[in-house]
């Protein structure tokens, strides 16, 4: 156990920092992220290097929640005291107490780290935050671990296979075996789904949501067919939609929206789907080795995942980013646009000799891109005709890290 704490404190340093830098300068930092991403640990870590008291309550724990019954007074028992509140969307009618207990502490003098929030759903959490806490809070989100962060850990011993076929889930990429990563996604999945979201207050039936979580995963790189999934689930295409949300609330799903631009070109207008997680979409897939994956026909659309969830992970609030696609099949996998205002067009080829198709050189000329990547598996950067270059994932990274210092 100390190993695994070592291991994930070192991979998160840097998210470390940036949660104790948030409570010495604001009064509320939210952590918000997947189940079992490491938010708890995370946060115990922190409070050891704290220079005052913590407490931490967590709402799942029915004595802990019975404690908020009286939320007001028992909150303002904790002056000059951080308070992890774990699991607080539990809770939501807690934000409008917070705002009161803030601004009663800043006439006091004390402006900052006040209350650490841990929460595992997104809208909710956001939606009544944001309405009681508006100036008062920072956002913060712990994803599963990145290439950048394992690559600047471990730098020589990295292994690119490893964290894409495992995923980045701390449970399942330090596993000690891939036997023991397996069983601990394949444990996960069914803990999500019949436990953990129903203690969320989802009222979405275990089994009917393990079927659909699982057709969705061959939907992964694709636009999602709402009335297709209906039938096969023998319900309607609101219903999938309402289990779509739910998935992508929970960090489990990303939609990928389409560019729309102003062009007079007829745009795709639906959203990609992928499953954000590269372990969890192949233990969905069942494919428990890399000769397995190598071999799947969602090779490609598995590895395209992978790499926009890391560059995605990477880039600050100031980025937009989309994928385009036009009726006539110019299309380009991930455009980025800078807060330099520049527009960058990304191919992702799992290809070491990848072949671009006129489409993507249309897409291009279409959203009038200043740089133009191919992104693969390997380490050789070179140039292409049409001044494209292509650059592996860990420098393109690395490119990012640079560029956001200027910007």
């Amino acid at each position: 156990m100390h190993d695994f704490l070592y291991l994930y404190k070192m991979i998160k340093r840097e998210k470390y920092r940036q949660i104790v830098d948030a409570l010495q300068s604001m009064p509320v930092v939210a952590l918000i992220g997947a189940r079992q991403v490491g938010k708890t640990t995370l946060s115990i870590e922190i409070s050891k290097q704290i220079n005052k008291q913590v407490t931490y309550i967590d709402l799942e724990s029915d004595a802990d929640f019975n404690k908020l019954t009286d939320a007001e007074n028992y909150l303002k028992r904790f002056s000059d005291q951080l308070l992890i509140i774990d699991e607080v969307q539990r809770k939501p009618d807690l934000f409008r107490l917070l705002r009161g207990i803030v601004d009663e502490r800043k006439r006091n003098g004390e402006t900052s780290g006040h209350f650490l929030l841990l929460g595992s759903s997104s809208a909710d959490l956001l939606q009544k935050s944001s309405e009681s806490l508006a100036g008062r809070i920072r956002y913060l989100e712990l994803t599963p671990f990145t290439i950048n962060e394992l690559y600047e850990n471990e730098r020589a011993a990295f292994s690119l296979e490893k964290l894409w076929l495992r995923g980045g889930f701390p449970g399942s990429y330090l596993a000690a075996t891939e036997q023991e990563s397996w069983e601990w996604r394949r444990d996960f999945f069914v803990t999500y789904v019949e436990r953990d979201i129903p203690n969320l207050g989802v009222g979405v039936p275990p089994a009917q949501l393990k079927r659909f979580w699982k057709m969705l995963a061959h939907y992964h790189g694709n636009q999602i067919n709402f009335s297709e999934l209906g039938r096969s689930l023998e319900t309607s295409h609101t219903t999938i939609r309402n289990y779509l949300d739910l998935l992508v609330d929970f960090y489990m799903v990303r939609q990928l929206l389409p560019w729309s631009g102003n062009i007079k070109k007829r745009l795709v207008k639906s959203p990609k789907i992928y499953l954000r997680d590269s372990g969890i979409l192949h233990s969905l897939l069942q494919l428990s080795d890399i000769e397995a994956l190598l071999s799947h026909p969602s090779l490609g659309a598995s590895w395209e995942g992978f790499v926009i969830e890391n560059i995605i992970n990477l880039l600050n609030d100031r980025w937009e980013y989309y994928y385009y696609r036009t009726a006539t099949q110019a299309e380009i996998d991930l455009v980025l646009h800078s807060p330099a205002n520049q527009t960058w067009a990304i191919e992702i080829k799992r290809s070491s000799a990848p072949k671009l198709t006129r489409g993507f050189y249309e897409g291009c000329k279409d959203i009038g891109a200043t740089s133009k990547w191919v992104i693969t598996a390997n380490n050789d950067r070179y140039p292409l005709p049409g001044e494209v270059e292509v650059i592996g994932i860990s420098e393109f990274l690395e490119l990012i890290k640079e560029k956001q210092k200027t910007f």
